[in-house]
């Protein structure tokens, strides 16, 4: 199972958290109390933080919500050539050739995890990796820019292997 799709709890197991205080917008208790976090993803080097909100506990679900993305966007479990078959939670979000998920949804970074894994086992060819996941070359664009890095970082592979880059 990729990272970004693990439940909450044994995704923090692998992760070192960090309380912080920041300055910034929120009055003295913003400067009193520990409520910005970095989160540590020990296995990859990854880490996200957070620190707009007041609260430590927004901010700690704001960190994994952006640790999560960065683990979809930056761990790949799939090589080139593999032959991946859609998982159950993908085949349950598409609906008529469309992926059917918002971008603040718990599951979207499983998701793009998956579409991404998918690319590059399909050397980064977007319509030969829509196929594989049951949607249209022109869903995976639209489901990849949901996520601006992702299309950004997508674009870079196709650059390296003389591809052109999508909008």
């Amino acid at each position: 199972m990729h990272p970004s799709a693990l439940p909450e709890e044994e995704l923090l197991l692998d992760c070192q958290i960090k309380r912080q205080r920041r300055s910034g917008p929120g009055g003295q208790h913003r400067n009193k109390v520990e409520t910005a976090i970095r989160i540590l993803h020990q296995p990859t080097g990854l880490s996200a933080q957070a620190s707009e909100r007041r609260s430590q506990a927004e901010n700690q679900k704001q960190a994994i919500e952006r640790l999560r993305i960065q683990l979809a966007l930056n761990f790949r479990n799939a090589e080139k050539g593999d032959e991946l078959s859609p998982s159950e939670l993908w085949q349950s979000r598409v609906q008529g050739g469309k992926v059917v998920v918002s971008p603040h949804h718990a599951v979207f970074a499983a998701l793009l995890a998956e579409a991404m894994d998918q690319l590059l086992a399909c050397n980064w060819d977007h319509k030969q990796a829509a196929e594989r996941l049951g949607i249209t070359s022109s869903q995976i664009i639209k489901f990849i820019k949901l996520e601006p890095e992702a299309l950004k970082l997508l674009n870079q592979h196709r650059n390296e292997q003389g591809m052109k880059g999508l909008t």
